[in-house]
């Protein structure tokens, strides 16, 4: 077939152009019958052809994510093709719809990409969730509706994992070449850290709706949208065929998002042994998991933002992110006596109590109360006491 008929059956003009080769390469020898190079200057992305969309629906998903990565804007003809065709969507594989989302969303100004996909009525097929979340206001707290604070989370989220020297709400942010390094690191399905925590910024909030309640003093209350959010998240990202280690980061931090701000001891900062529960328990994402939290916190506040508020936050964050990376303190260092100690140590049966008496060691460990194998030797003794004591009661009680 001719050059031409089958640059004609592409997607778009500026993907509709060639060059002949084994001559030297001059601009006029470019073959671009669909005005690609036009179109290229014009910084637009334009369909070839009514049909495009149907012949290959997920064109619908690459038109978008062609324009955010180029910055181009999408033709207006092209815009009303693909708003006609957007049904279509569903006829497109899951695995290829999860490549092209993920890939728009690990663009830099996702958000608005993201609105760009429900203006054409594609984000309501990839993610229905969500949608439910627009026009469910909230209580004093928050600036936005659901939907929008849902998607300024998801911009938060991209800002607050850069680092800002200049910028007076973003140079708040703890951030170091540390920092850098872990969200740059690949998290699954070919995607890194940073883009994964935007996904769980855009599904940290998606039980709101199902779970608003008035309180007795007619408080807005959203009880359990956290577990609820992390149980819709694990089985929307399960029908996108996301990795199960991608599911289960995302709906480990939609689960855990709340904790960092509910550690605070009143106006109190955590407690180093509150630190080392969080680490212990959020495990992988504890990191990510506090970053969500600076952005959900911006998200919600919206332009009513005031900064000593905000710098106070960040700071309790960062003081969260310090002591919890710190090495004495990290639940992956060595430990002090291990079950096999106190299991010849105390001439002891394995069984449940060695856990707990462990577990009680490295809490206090961390709070910096102990630092010797002596020291905790003489604790794990004390604790054994103290569990033997309650179970004779247990017994006395019971007969």
């Amino acid at each position: 077939g001719r050059i031409e008929d089958d640059l004609a059956r592409r997607d778009f003009s500026i993907n509709a152009m060639a060059v002949p080769l084994n001559e030297t390469l001059e601009p006029s020898e470019l073959i671009d019958p669909q005005g690609g190079r036009a179109d290229l200057a014009r910084k637009t992305v334009r369909a070839l052809g009514p049909t495009v969309f149907q012949d290959d629906p997920g064109r619908l998903m690459r038109a978008v994510r062609l324009a955010g990565q180029l910055q181009f804007r999408i033709e207006p003809g092209t815009s009303k093709s693909i708003a006609a065709a957007a049904k279509l969507l569903g006829d497109v594989s899951p695995e290829r719809i999860r490549e092209e989302f993920l890939n728009i969303l690990s663009l830099d100004g996702a958000k608005g990409q993201l609105e760009v996909l429900d203006h054409f009525g594609l984000f309501g097929q990839i993610i229905p969730e969500l949608q439910a979340g627009k026009g469910v206001d909230q209580p004093r707290m928050h600036y936005w509706d659901v939907w929008g604070h849902t998607l300024h989370t998801v911009e938060f989220a991209e800002l607050v994992t850069k680092g800002h020297q200049n910028s007076p709400i973003y140079s708040c942010v703890p951030w170091t070449q540390d920092s850098e390094a872990h969200f740059e690191q690949h998290a699954t399905d070919g995607h890194n850290r940073r883009t994964l925590l935007k996904l769980a910024a855009l599904f940290h909030d998606v039980a709101k709706p199902q779970t608003k309640s008035l309180d007795e003093t007619g408080r807005t209350r959203f009880f359990g949208h956290s577990e609820q959010g992390a149980e819709v998240a694990t089985e929307r990202l399960g029908h996108l065929r996301v990795s199960s280690r991608g599911i289960e980061m995302v709906a480990k931090m939609v689960e855990q998002h709340l904790r960092p701000t509910n550690m605070k001891d009143g106006d109190e900062w955590p407690s180093d042994r509150a630190i080392f529960r969080y680490f212990r328990d959020v495990g992988d994402v504890a990191i990510d998991t506090l970053y969500l939290c600076l952005a959900d916190y911006l998200g919600a506040k919206g332009p009513e933002l005031v900064h000593d508020e905000w710098l106070n936050h960040a700071r309790m964050v960062g003081h969260i992110l310090h002591v919890g990376t710190s090495d004495p303190v990290s639940p992956t260092s060595e430990r002090l006596i291990t079950g096999h100690d106190l299991i010849t140590h105390f001439n002891l049966q394995p069984g449940p109590e060695i856990g707990a008496v462990l577990e009680r060691v490295e809490e206090a460990r961390a709070a910096g109360e102990i630092e010797t194998k002596e020291q905790a030797l003489e604790m794990a003794s004390n604790a054994l006491k103290f569990l033997a004591d309650q179970l004779d009661t247990r017994r006395n009680g019971s007969d």
